[in-house]
């Protein structure tokens, strides 16, 4: 382990860990395992794991800092949206937790009948974070247009990926529905350039739109060290779409975050952003951007600004600071 301050030492995803490899909490640890485990067990020891995290979840007592571990030998298959209201609630998936993509916990969701199942995940509760998992939906369902809501106050997403092959044909989905309130996504994956989007006009990975989860809406919303991919079809796809202008509040920030279109699919998309916003500033970080005529944006993103050094595809370093059109 090396010299820590800790005397078990800290995991492979960075917090300390106590006897057994357990990760040091105040509150309860939970196991998830797919293929050994059975929710008929009590879910506290890897002998006695939970086989989804619903049923996990649904363990969990909001506000204790309770740990959710997913094991990263299979896919948890879910057969409904996880409606995540409890707060302070840390899930952690094993086996490849600080990579970008291709984490071997893997969370997964299908066809429902449901019209409440919108994602495999809506989050509305507090400061709950997400470490290491693979997020994926193949939910064809009309109302299953994303593949996370993110709804939540302060929920931490590290190291995640989120990919919706569902609903690649449908204008208006996206991976992540961003409806939350002070949300971090560090070093995560949003879509995927292995399969392509057919969707005409806007498909995005990100979509900001106010309160499609009730009473929820994007604030101070901040993106560090991500990936935004798409393979895509048709030339109006997005990497990230605000439908109207309070459909974000205060700001979206990017970071050090790179923009891929994989033009294998096609299509060079025209624009990688499209915002109406006017109650929120959109701020890219040196950022990249590529398989876009335009790499941030065109004259009608009023809201969108460049700080630092942006690359285009070509590789050409356009340094502005100010307003991107």
């Amino acid at each position: 382990m090396g010299l820590t301050n800790f005397p078990n030492g800290i995991s492979s995803f960075g917090i300390p860990i106590m006897g057994s490899g357990v990760p040091a909490t105040f509150g309860d640890v939970y196991f998830v395992d797919y293929r050994k485990g059975s929710d008929g067990n009590k879910g506290k020891s890897k002998s006695r794991a939970f086989k989804t995290l619903s049923k996990a979840y649904a363990s969990v007592t909001s506000n204790n800092n309770d740990v959710i571990l997913i094991d990263g030998d299979s896919e948890v298959v879910e057969t409904a949206m996880i409606d995540w209201s409890k707060n302070r609630v840390h899930v952690i998936g094993l086996n490849g937790a600080l990579g970008h993509y291709g984490p071997g916990a893997r969370v997964s969701i299908g066809v429902t009948t449901d019209t409440a199942d919108i994602a495999l995940l809506q989050v509305t509760g507090v400061r709950n974070t997400f470490t290491g998992i693979k997020f994926g939906s193949s939910n064809t369902l009309t109302q299953a247009k994303y593949c996370v809501a993110d709804a939540g106050e302060y929920t931490r997403w590290c190291n995640c990926e989120f990919i919706h092959t569902g609903q690649a044909a449908v204008t208006t989905a996206a991976e992540i529905l961003c409806n939350g309130d002070s949300s971090q996504f560090y070093n995560c994956t949003i879509g995927g350039t292995a399969y392509t989007v057919t969707a005409t006009s806007n498909r995005a990975c990100l979509l900001f739109d106010r309160e499609i989860v009730s009473g929820k809406v994007a604030r101070d919303n901040y993106f560090e060290n991500c990936l935004f991919l798409r393979c895509t079809s048709d030339a109006d796809n997005l990497f990230a779409y605000w439908t109207a202008t309070n459909d974000a509040e205060r700001f979206v920030i990017f970071k050090n975050c790179i923009f891929i279109n994989n033009t294998t699919g096609g299509t060079t998309m025209t624009v990688g952003f499209k915002s109406a916003v006017t109650n929120a500033i959109v701020l890219f970080k040196d950022c990249v951007v590529t398989g876009t005529t335009n790499p941030i944006g065109d004259t009608n993103n009023s809201s969108l600004y460049i700080y630092g050094t942006v690359a285009d595809g070509n590789t050409t370093m356009v340094p502005v600071q100010g307003q991107a059109s």
